[in-house]
């Protein structure tokens, strides 16, 4: 993108994260934005840069030549209800890697008891996409479930450092590719019922190879695989790990959005 259409880009983006633009409000028309002083930009531009913010996730269409900031949501958070009380913790296992613990809680109206708690790292994992519609994914054999299947790039979030760091730094690392942006989607537990290990998923645009992977425990074969290809992949039972299939759900989700809304 050219100077202005960067401008551009970057302010609506800014609109966005200030709350200009609200989550499930509609920004305004292709129009007033052309006539917006602010941005300085012709229509042509203008479809690029919004058509660049709905690829990310960062706007979706909604009806012809319409777009709004996704997010918006019309369930109420229940009222009125109490959480579990918790009186202590104690460790019965610590080393690097993992953390297993007892605490002692009281669910509301049951007598308190002891919970088993497994304290694991925070990860950070990243789907890369470039402009041909691809991810970038490694083929990887995993010892525990004796397994082979396809991962995203991810790993630990060290202490202090900021997970949108990890994300590139990982990517980098198992891969040999950097991302030109990441940007964060959610932040999840994958077994929120007994395990603490916090999840930031992002996704990047673009990437240039800027060597070969360094981290070689964690190298695979890679590749750039389709978009298309991810259903048939998931339903072989080759995507392996949660913070794959949530990176891959949220992308494919965002597109049959897409598609959806523009068909209206």
């Amino acid at each position: 993108m050219g100077p202005k259409t960067t401008k551009a880009y970057t302010t609506i983006r800014a609109r966005i994260a200030s709350g200009e633009y609200a989550p499930g409000s509609k920004i305004p028309s292709e129009r007033k934005l052309e006539e917006d002083a602010e941005l300085g930009i012709r229509r042509t531009a203008l479809r690029q840069v919004l058509a660049r913010l709905v690829s990310e996730g960062v706007l979706e269409v909604y009806g012809r030549s319409s777009y709004r900031v996704p997010g918006g949501v019309s369930v109420k958070t229940p009222e009125g209800l109490e959480p579990w009380r918790i009186h202590g913790e104690r460790d019965v296992y610590d080393n690097r890697w993992v953390k297993l613990q007892l605490w002692d809680v009281e669910p509301p109206g049951v007598k308190r008891f002891e919970h088993h708690v497994v304290k694991l790292h925070h990860v950070a994992v990243t789907a890369v996409l470039d402009d041909q519609d691809r991810v970038l994914m490694l083929w990887r054999y995993r010892f525990v479930p004796q397994q082979w299947g396809w991962e995203l790039p991810g790993g630990i979030v060290d202490e202090g450092e900021d997970p949108a760091t990890t994300a590139l730094r990982e990517v980098v690392e198992e891969t040999g590719w950097r991302p030109k942006s990441v940007e964060h989607v959610v932040t999840y537990q994958p077994m929120v019922g007994m395990v603490d290990s916090p999840h930031e998923i992002f996704v990047g645009h673009g990437a240039e190879q800027v060597g070969s992977p360094t981290d070689l425990e964690e190298a695979g074969h890679i590749e750039w695989v389709p978009l298309a290809d991810i259903p048939g992949l998931m339903a072989r039972g080759e995507l392996m790990g949660s913070g794959t299939l949530v990176a891959l759900l949220h992308i494919l989700a965002s597109r049959g959005k897409q598609g959806l809304t523009a068909a209206h």
